[in-house]
């Protein structure tokens, strides 16, 4: 899952980075509303958690943008008010979702996770396929009943795969989904990791190689 983290705060901004790249989530960060615009500019994120008091661009204008550019992005909106005026007021302007400061850090990542889910189909909270079962909440994967032990980014190659639903991701769609905006586009990065994925799932293989275009599962 790609996120941008918009906070005008950089230690907060900083610290939600880094909290939701231990949930195997792919993290960019801005600091303003002009920073923000220009990331979603050349970036199709699946969720934007944006701060309202922003400089430069106020938060309320970057949500109007996007919602008027039709971007797919899910919008979680953070403000230091709680007031329910507030709240309408910010799902008035297409946020999708709205959450108060101070929060609890698993609150975040749980509605992080749940605007992930909300697709063209929306997907289900447990994915599952070839007897293969990810619980992205829990961070757990398994085989056939048998726990499997991955690495961050094993585990959002693998999500990107089973959230495909059988059809085929390039090596481009999950460079932009399992890794951040500074990762070197001709990396090998991806062939090393589907390596040690295929290795850890173990036979009979389920990640397929489709030469020149990608990999599915």
């Amino acid at each position: 899952m790609r996120v941008l983290v918009v906070e005008d705060e950089r230690v907060l901004a900083d610290a939600i980075a880094t909290g939701l790249r231990r949930e195997a989530m792919a993290v960019d960060v801005a600091y303003d509303g002009a920073g923000a615009l220009e990331r979603t500019g050349y970036i199709d994120y699946d969720v934007i958690v944006l701060d309202r008091d922003l400089p430069k661009v106020h938060g309320d204008e970057v949500c109007r943008r996007l919602v008027a550019e039709r971007s797919a992005s899910r919008i979680l909106m953070l403000t230091a008010s709680g007031d329910v005026d507030d709240k309408v007021e910010g799902l008035g302007l297409g946020a999708d979702d709205y959450l108060a400061k101070p929060f609890v850090f698993i609150e975040l990542v749980a509605r992080v996770r749940a605007l992930g889910r909300r697709s063209a189909p929306a997907l289900p909270p447990v994915l599952e396929r070839s007897g293969v079962r990810l619980d992205p909440g829990k961070r757990l994967v398994t085989r056939n009943g048998e726990e499997i032990t991955l690495t961050k980014k094993e585990f959002a190659v693998l999500e990107e795969l089973m959230r495909a639903e059988g059809a085929v991701v390039s090596q481009e769609d999950l460079l932009d989904k399992a890794w951040d905006e500074n990762i070197d586009p001709f990396t090998n990065v991806v062939r090393v990791t589907m390596m040690t994925l295929r290795k850890k799932l173990g036979e009979p293989a389920v990640i397929e190689t489709v030469p020149g275009v990608g990999y599915k599962l």
